[in-house]
C-alpha cells in the first residue's frame, strides 16, 4: 500500500442540479466519491478519507441532496434516483475530473450502482457496501413492501407518508439516532427472540423496538453529536424523501430492467446485517448481475454500519481493490 503525506480534509460546496452539494475532500490522485446512506452524512466516511488519501487517491465524501449542508429541494419528486445520478456527475465535473470511482453504503450503494448503470462514461468502477446490487425491474416496490410483516408495517412503508416518521424522530433526534444505529449494529442489535426493529406494530412507532442499553462500540459521544447536529439543523424530510420515490424510480428505470452492472465492482457486507441476509439471492446472482465483480466479502460478526463497525477491514478491502482496477 502506497502511503503519501496527507493534507487536512477540505470542506467544499459545488454546484449541482440540486443547487449545491457539500463534500469533504482529502488527498490527490484518481477521484473516489463516497456516498453515505440513511440516516448519516459525509461523516460516515471519516475513517476512510485519510486512508484513501494516504494511498494516493482524491477521496470526496458527499452530503447527498437533502442532507447536511447540501441543498434540500421542497418537492418529494426532487429526490428520485435519476436526480441523484446527475448530482454525482455534477460533482465529478465540478472537481475538474472526467471520471470517478464510486463507493456507496446503504442507500449510497444503490445510488452508486444506478449512477454507474446510467452514466457509465463518468463512473468507471463501483464498490457497494451493505446493500447488494439488484437490477432495476421486478415487482413494483410498494406492492412488495405492503406484503411484508403481516400485521406489522415494514419500515419503508412507514416512511412513505410525509410528516409521519418526522413526527416520531424530530422531537429527540439524538436519542432516535442512537437507537436506530444500535438496532442495526452487531454488538447491540436485538436478539432473534426480540421484535424485529425493521417493522412497526399497529399504532406504534419504529423506535418502540430499538434496543435499550449502551450505544454500539463504534459510536462515540462526539460521533453521535456530529450526526445529530446535522439533522437537528436540517430535519429529516429530505432524507426520508429518498424512500418516497421508490415507485418513481421503478418507473424511471423501467428501460433498464434486468440490466447487469458491467464496470469493475466490489461488494462487502456484514454477515449479521438484514440487508445481506434478506438479499442472499441477489448476492448469489452476482455472476450474472455483476460480471465485473472483483470480490465479494461478508464480514463475520458485523452489522449494517460496516465502514464504521469494521473500518480497518473495509479500508484494506477498498485500497486493495482500487489498486487492482485497470487504469
Amino acid at each position: 500500500m502506497r502511503q503519501n503525506p496527507v493534507a487536512e480534509p477540505v470542506h467544499r460546496l459545488v454546484p449541482s442540479p440540486a443547487g449545491r452539494l457539500h463534500l469533504v475532500e482529502q488527498g490527490e490522485g484518481p477521484l473516489v466519491l463516497l456516498l453515505h446512506g440513511f440516516p448519516e452524512s459525509w461523516y460516515a466516511w471519516r475513517h476512510q478519507l485519510p486512508v484513501l488519501a494516504a494511498a494516493g487517491y482524491r477521496a470526496a465524501a458527499v452530503d447527498v441532496r437533502g442532507y447536511g449542508r447540501s441543498s434540500r429541494p421542497d418537492a418529494v419528486g426532487a429526490y428520485r434516483m435519476l436526480e441523484l445520478v446527475e448530482d454525482n456527475a455534477a460533482v465529478v465535473h465540478a472537481l475538474g475530473e472526467r471520471s470517478a470511482v464510486l463507493v456507496g453504503h446503504d442507500w449510497g450503494a444503490t445510488i452508486a450502482a444506478t449512477s454507474a448503470l446510467v452514466r457509465p462514461e463518468v463512473f468507471r468502477a463501483v464498490a457497494l457496501l451493505s446493500v447488494p446490487y439488484t437490477p432495476p425491474g421486478g415487482p413494483r416496490p410498494s406492492e412488495v413492501f405492503s406484503l411484508m410483516g403481516g400485521q406489522d408495517e415494514f419500515y419503508v412503508s412507514y416512511f412513505q407518508s410525509p410528516g409521519r416518521a418526522e413526527a416520531e424522530i424530530e422531537p429527540d433526534v439524538r436519542g432516535w439516532l442512537a437507537g436506530f444505529y444500535a438496532a442495526l449494529s452487531a454488538d447491540t442489535m436485538p436478539g432473534p427472540e426480540a421484535p424485529d426493529p425493521h417493522f412497526v406494530s399497529p399504532g406504534g412507532r419504529l423506535c418502540d423496538r430499538f434496543p435499550a442499553g449502551p450505544p454500539p462500540a463504534w459510536l462515540g459521544e462526539h460521533d453521535l453529536d456530529v450526526q445529530a447536529g446535522e439533522f437537528e439543523r436540517t430535519g429529516f424530510t429530505g432524507a426520508l424523501n429518498r424512500y418516497r420515490n421508490m415507485d418513481r424510480d421503478w418507473d424511471d428505470l423501467a428501460g433498464l430492467a434486468g440490466a447487469p452492472l458491467t464496470q469493475p465492482s466490489l461488494f462487502a457486507g456484514g454477515a449479521l446485517d438484514a440487508s445481506t441476509t434478506w438479499l442472499t439471492a441477489a448476492i448469489e446472482a452476482y455472476g450474472t448481475t455483476l460480471p465485473g465483480l472483483m470480490g465479494a466479502h461478508l464480514l463475520d460478526g458485523c452489522g449494517h454500519w460496516i465502514q464504521q463497525e469494521r473500518p480497518e477491514e473495509v479500508n484494506r478491502l477498498l485500497v486493495d481493490w482500487l489498486a487492482a482496477l485497470p487504469t
